[in-house]
C-alpha cells in the first residue's frame, strides 16, 4: 500500500478531556526540602501543569510539525508515521533520524530545516539531506506492534521502510538513547545499504570474551561510573522492563503523573545543571508530554524495556563489531556518560569523534547547531556512497 499524507489534529474533545482531568489532580505529599531527590519536584510539578492547563497552546505545537510533509507508512502491515523532508541541491543525502524514550519526532524540529536545506541558514545547497524522522512503533502516530519488538527488530523496520517504501538503496543513520540502539544494528544488520552511521550514545556493547584484549585503566573506571550511576538512577527501566503493565495503568490514566514521570528524565538526563528550563523551556516539555498523552502511547512506547530483556540485542556476536564507519558525537552532560574511544572501538569502526563543549542526552534539542555541523560534517564523506 501507497505511503498517506498526514497532518496532526486532535479533536477539541480530546484536549477538554485533558483539561478536565487535570483540573480533577489529586497531588501527593513529598518530604520536606526534597527538591528532585525523590524523584520529580513537586514544586515545578505544580508550576509545569498550571501552565499546561492555563498557558500551553497545543495547536502550535500541531503547527510546528505540520510545518513539514508527514506520512504513514505501511510495513510489515503496520503504519510507520514520519516526517520526510526533500532536500535542496542536485542530490541530496537521505538520512534517517531515530528517536529515543521518552522522546519523539519534536526532538528534531530545530534541525530538520537547516540539514535538508543549508542554503537558508547561509550553507551550500549541495550539502542537503533527505531528512526521514520515523516514530518508533508504538511511540507517537506509529502503530504499536502486538507485543514488545526489540531494538534490532526496528532497523529491520526501517531498511523496509527505507528500501522498498521510500526507493532510497543506500543511505546514512544516526541516533541517540534507543535511536541509537536502532542505528547500530542497522548498521551491523544492513551495512549493504547503510553506508554508515553517527550515534550521540553507546547502548551495544562488545563481547567482553577471549576475542577482546584486557580492559585498560579508562575503561574499568568508566565501567564503575556506569555501574553506580545505574544504581542511583535505573529504578525506572527495572520496572518499566518487568512490570510495565501496572506502571501503565497509572501513565495511562493521569496526565499529571505522565508528565512527572517524563519530566523528571529530561531534567536529570539533559545538560541542565539542575535546572530543567536552562535547556528546556515548558512549551518544548509539554509538547512530548502532551503527545504522549494524546496518543495514549506510554505504555507501547514502555515496551521496548520489555523487550530488551526478552533479546539480547545488547551485545555483539562474539567477536565482531559494526564496520561501517562511525561517528561519534560525545555531548558532556548526558547522563548516559559515553564511554572512553578504546571502549568505543571496540564496537565501532570509529572514523569520527567530536568532544562537545556542551549539550546532553537530547542533543538535536539542547544544541542544534552543534549537531547539525557534526552530521554534516563526518557524513560528506558519503555522499557519493548513497548515490
Amino acid at each position: 500500500m501507497p505511503a498517506t499524507p498526514f497532518e496532526v489534529g486532535f479533536p477539541e474533545t480530546a484536549l477538554q478531556d485533558l483539561w478536565d482531568r487535570i483540573a480533577r489532580v489529586r497531588w501527593p505529599n513529598a518530604p520536606a526540602d526534597a527538591g528532585w531527590d525523590y524523584g520529580a519536584d513537586t514544586d515545578y510539578v505544580r508550576d509545569l501543569v498550571a501552565y499546561w492547563r492555563d498557558g500551553y497552546d497545543w495547536r502550535a505545537a500541531e503547527a510546528r510539525l505540520n510545518r513539514f510533509p508527514q506520512y504513514l507508512v505501511p510495513v510489515d502491515g503496520r503504519d510507520v508515521h514520519i516526517v520526510h523532508e526533500r532536500g535542496s541541491g542536485s542530490n541530496p543525502l537521505p538520512i534517517v533520524i531515530t528517536h529515543g524514550w521518552p522522546g519523539s519526532v519534536f526532538e528534531f524540529v530545530d534541525v530538520i530545516d537547516p540539514l535538508a536545506h543549508p542554503e537558508r541558514f547561509g550553507g551550500d545547497p549541495e550539502d542537503g539531506f533527505d531528512v526521514i524522522v520515523p516514530s518508533l512503533p508504538g511511540y507517537g502516530f506509529s502503530a504499536a506492534p502486538p507485543k514488545p519488538i526489540d531494538q534490532r527488530a526496528v532497523a529491520a523496520i526501517w531498511r523496509k521502510l527505507m528500501v522498498d517504501e521510500l526507493g532510497y538503496g543506500r543511505f546514512v543513520a544516526q541516533g541517540g538513547d534507543w535511536g541509537s540502539l536502532v542505528t547500530s544494528w542497522l548498521g551491523r544488520d544492513h551495512a549493504d545499504v547503510v553506508a554508515a552511521i553517527h550515534l550521540n550514545m553507546l547502548i551495544l556493547r562488545p563481547r567482553l570474551d577471549d576475542t577482546q584484549p584486557p580492559l585498560d585503566e579508562s575503561e574499568t573506571t568508566w565501567a564503575k561510573r556506569a555501574r553506580a550511576r545505574q544504581a542511583a538512577e535505573g529504578g525506572y527501566q527495572r520496572i518499566q522492563a518487568t512490570k510495565p503493565q501496572s506502571l501503565a495503568y497509572g501513565l495511562t490514566d493521569s496526565p499529571v503523573g505522565l508528565a512527572a514521570w517524563i519530566v523528571e528524565k529530561f531534567h536529570r538526563w539533559g545538560d541542565t545543571g539542575g535546572d530543567v528550563e536552562s535547556r528546556f523551556s515548558k512549551d518544548r516539555l509539554l509538547d512530548h508530554i502532551t503527545l504522549y498523552w494524546l496518543t495514549g502511547c506510554i505504555n507501547t512506547a514502555n515496551w521496548m524495556y520489555r523487550a530488551i530483556v526478552e533479546s539480547d540485542n545488547f551485545h555483539l556476536p562474539a567477536g565482531e563489531r559494526i564496520e561501517v564507519p562511525t561517528g561519534i558525537a560525545n555531548f558532556p552532560g548526558d547522563i548516559f556518560e559515553m564511554p572512553p574511544r578504546r571502549w568505543v572501538e571496540r564496537v565501532c569502526n570509529v572514523r569520527h569523534w567530536t568532544d562537545m563543549p556542551a549539550g546532553g542526552h537530547f542533543a538535536a534539542m539542547e544544541e542544534p547547531d552543534l549537531f547539525v555541523r557534526d552530521l554534516r560534517s563526518f557524513f560528506s564523506a558519503f555522499r557519493e556512497a548513497a548515490d
